[in-house]
C-alpha cells in the first residue's frame, strides 16, 4: 500500500517512540474512550508491546508491531487538539500516522463520528472499525453500513472485538485504507493553507486555532474552530439520521441499573456494596488467603532458605555483602519476597477488580457520582480511581494519577494518597488492632483520618496555582464484562506495573541495608525515641515501629501489635503510622512520577503531619 504522500511532520523527532519507527509504516489506533481499541492492539501486536511516557507528560503510549509495520494505541479522546495531555499526545501521534484505524462504538455513532470526521478532514488514509455491532443488534439498532461508507468515503468493517469478530478483517482492510470525504468548505480552506503549511493534517489544526501546531510553523492560529465544529456536528447529525434506524426506546434492566448508579439515594448504597465486594476480593481473599501462601509458605518458607543457602556457599551471611544480599532487608530476600509474594498478588487482584469495574461500565458512573464531593478538595470525580487503588497499594494509586487532567490535580491526589491513605497490607493490621479497642475508638480514628484528608485536600486546592479540570467523561452502557478482555488487561497492567516497580524497590532496599550495616537504622530509632515518649506518650519501642514503617507500611503497623498499649495509645499510634511517611517503594515511585522536589516535600511534610496530629491527639486523650 502506498504511503500518505503528505510531508512528514517536523516534530516527530520529539518522541523517541516515533523516531525509532521513522522508516516503518505507522498504523495508529484512534477513538473515544471505552471503544475497544486495546483489543485490536492486543490481538494485532501479539507479545511485542512497549509502554512508555510521551516526552514532557505522564501519558503512556503503547507501541507494538504488526508484520513490518509499527502499531500505536493512542489515549481515548473526543477530538484532536491541545486541551489536555491526552489530546496533545494523541494529536502528535496521529499527525505522524500513515494509516489511522478509527474504532467507533456502533451504539453511539452520534458521539463517535465527530472524531471520525476530524480525521477525515485531516486527509489521512483510514479504516473505520464499527465496534460493538452485537450490542447494536441487541438494542435493535440497524446501521446501513454501505450508506455510512459512502458518506464517510473510507472503508468500514463491522466488528465485535471482544468476541474476536471482525478484528482480522479490519487488519486485512488496511490495504484498502484511503482518505475520507472531507466537508467541501473545510477542504477548500485547508487547501488554501498548504502554500504556507506543508502538512494537510497540521493545516487543519492551524485552521481550528491550535496554538501549539501554529507555533511550529511560525504562523498565527486561525479562529475557525467553532465554525468548523458546527459544520462537523451538523454533518454527523445528518449522517446518523440517514444511516441509523433505532427502535422505540423501551426500558431495559441494564439502562435502569446505569441510572440507579448515578442517583445519590441508590448510588451510594451500590457504591458501598461494590466496595465491600472489592474488599472481600482483595482485602480478604488476596491479602489474607493468597498472600498467606505466596509470601509466607512459598517465599519465606521455601525461597528465602534456599537463596540464603545458595549465597552462603560464597559469602558469609553476617558480612556486609551477606546482609545486603540476604539479610533482613536483603536485595535477594526481602525485595524478591515483597515483590513476588506480597505485591504481585495484590497488584493482580486490584487490576482484576479495576478491569471488571471498567468493562462493566460502572467506573465512569462512580466518577460521576462522587464528582461534587471531589470538587470540594480540588479534584474531579475521575480522582476516585487512584484513591480507591491507593487503598490496595499507594504505588498503584500514585501511578494512576496520570489519568488526571492537570498537574495541580495530580499533585493534590498524590499528596492525599501518600499522606492519609493506608494500603491494604497496612489496613489489615490496622483493622485487627481497632477491632480490639471497640467501635467508639474506631470511629475516633476514622474521624481523625477523614478530617486530615479533607483539610489537606482543601488546603492544597486553595494554595496551589491553577484550576482543576471539569469532569468530562463518557458513560458507556452497563455490560457483563468479557472474561478474556478482563484477564488480558489485568495481565498487561500487572506486568508493566511490576516492570516499573521492581527497580525502584530494589534500590530502596539496597539503601536500607546499607543503613542497617552502618548503624544508621539504630541512630534513627535513638533520635525518635524522645519524641515518641514525650510528645506521643507511647512506649520507647514504638520508635522502632515508625522506623520500620519507612521500609514497609505494614511492617510499621505490625510492629505496634507486640507493644503493651492502652486502647487510647492504640488510636494514637495507628493515627501516626497511617499519616507517617510513604514506604520505600512508594517513595521511589514518588521520585519517578512527581520529581525530587515534590517527593521530598511530601516525605518531609508527612513527618510533620503525623507527629503533629498524633501529638495533639495524645495530649488531649492521654
Amino acid at each position: 500500500m502506498a504511503r500518505w504522500s503528505g510531508a512528514r511532520v517536523n516534530h516527530a523527532a520529539s518522541s523517541a517512540a516515533l523516531r525509532e519507527v521513522e522508516d516503518q509504516r505507522k498504523i495508529v489506533l484512534v477513538g473515544n474512550p471505552n471503544v475497544g481499541k486495546s483489543i485490536f492492539f492486543g490481538t494485532w501486536s501479539g507479545v511485542y508491546v512497549e509502554v512508555s511516557n510521551f516526552p514532557g507528560t505522564t501519558v503512556e503510549i503503547t507501541r507494538g508491531r504488526v508484520g513490518d509495520d509499527a502499531l500505536f494505541d493512542t489515549p481515548g479522546v473526543y477530538g484532536v487538539s491541545s486541551f489536555n495531555d491526552e489530546e496533545r499526545v494523541a494529536r502528535d501521534v496521529i499527525l505522524s500516522a500513515d494509516v489511522v484505524v478509527n474504532v467507533v462504538d456502533a451504539t453511539h455513532l452520534e458521539r463517535d463520528l465527530f472524531l471520525t470526521l476530524q480525521v477525515v478532514d485531516m486527509g489521512i488514509p483510514m479504516v473505520v472499525a464499527l465496534n460493538f455491532c452485537d450490542e447494536a443488534q441487541a438494542l435493535g439498532i440497524h446501521i446501513d453500513i454501505p450508506a455510512l461508507e459512502e458518506a464517510l468515503g473510507a472503508p468500514i468493517v463491522p466488528t465485535t472485538a471482544a468476541g474476536g469478530r471482525g478484528v482480522a478483517e479490519t487488519l486485512a482492510a488496511l490495504d484498502r485504507a484511503r482518505p475520507g470525504r472531507s466537508h467541501p468548505e473545510v477542504e477548500a480552506k485547508v487547501l488554501h493553507l498548504l502554500d504556507r503549511i506543508d502538512s494537510r493534517p497540521e493545516a487543519l489544526l492551524v485552521l481550528e486555532g491550535d496554538e501549539v501546531v501554529a507555533g511550529r510553523h511560525g504562523v498565527e492560529p486561525l479562529g475557525e474552530r467553532e465554525h468548523i465544529y458546527l459544520l462537523r456536528r451538523e454533518r454527523v447529525n445528518a449522517i446518523v439520521d440517514d444511516v441509523v434506524r433505532r427502535p422505540e426506546r423501551t426500558g431495559r434492566f441494564r439502562d435502569l441499573l446505569g441510572r440507579l448508579c448515578l442517583e445519590p439515594v441508590t448510588g451510594v448504597p451500590m457504591l458501598l456494596l461494590v466496595m465491600w465486594g472489592c474488599y472481600q476480593l482483595i482485602g480478604v481473599w488476596v491479602a489474607g488467603g493468597v498472600v498467606g501462601v505466596t509470601e509466607k509458605t512459598i517465599m519465606q518458607g521455601l525461597y528465602e532458605p534456599w537463596i540464603r543457602g545458595l549465597v552462603g556457599r560464597w559469602v558469609a551471611e553476617g558480612s556486609v555483602v551477606g546482609q545486603v544480599l540476604v539479610g533482613e532487608f536483603g536485595v535477594l530476600t526481602m525485595t524478591v519476597t515483597y515483590l513476588l509474594g506480597l505485591l504481585l498478588p495484590l497488584v493482580i487482584g486490584f487490576y482484576l477488580a479495576l478491569s471488571l469495574l471498567e468493562d462493566s461500565g460502572y467506573l465512569p458512573r462512580l466518577a460521576t457520582l462522587v464528582d461534587r464531593a471531589m470538587t470540594s478538595i480540588g479534584l474531579n470525580g475521575r480522582a476516585v480511581i487512584p484513591l480507591i487503588l491507593g487503598f490496595g497499594c499507594v504505588q498503584l494509586g500514585t501511578i494512576t494519577t496520570r489519568i488526571l487532567g492537570s498537574k495541580r490535580e495530580r499533585t493534590i491526589a498524590t499528596a492525599i494518597l501518600n499522606f492519609v491513605v493506608p494500603c491494604s497490607a497496612q489496613l489489615g493490621v490496622i483493622a485487627g488492632m481497632l477491632a480490639a479497642v471497640g467501635p467508639r475508638l474506631t470511629l475516633v480514628y476514622v474521624a481523625v483520618i477523614l478530617t486530615c484528608m479533607a483539610a489537606l485536600g482543601t488546603g492544597l486546592a486553595r494554595f496551589l496555582p491553577g484550576e482543576s479540570t471539569p469532569l468530562l467523561i463518557d458513560l458507556p452502557p452497563m455490560r457483563v464484562p468479557r472474561l478474556g478482555n478482563v484477564l488480558r488487561k489485568t495481565f498487561v497492567r500487572a506486568y508493566f506495573f511490576m516492570k516499573e516497580a521492581y527497580v525502584w524497590f530494589a534500590a530502596g532496599a539496597f539503601g536500607v541495608s546499607l543503613l542497617q550495616v552502618s548503624g544508621g537504622l539504630q541512630a534513627w530509632q535513638d533520635l525518635l525515641a524522645p519524641l515518641t515518649r514525650g510528645w506521643l506518650k507511647l512506649p520507647k519501642e514504638a520508635a522502632t515501629a515508625f522506623v520500620m514503617g519507612m521500609v514497609r507500611r505494614d511492617f510499621g503497623a505490625a510492629g505496634l501489635t507486640a507493644l503493651p498499649l492502652t486502647p487510647w495509645q492504640v488510636v494514637v499510634s495507628l493515627t501516626v503510622i497511617t499519616l507517617f511517611v510513604p514506604c520505600i517503594a512508594s517513595l521511589m515511585i514518588l521520585f519517578k512520577e512527581r520529581g525530587v522536589k515534590e517527593a521530598m516535600a511530601i516525605w518531609l511534610g508527612s513527618w510533620v503531619l503525623a507527629f503533629t496530629v498524633g501529638g495533639i491527639l495524645a495530649q488531649v486523650v492521654l
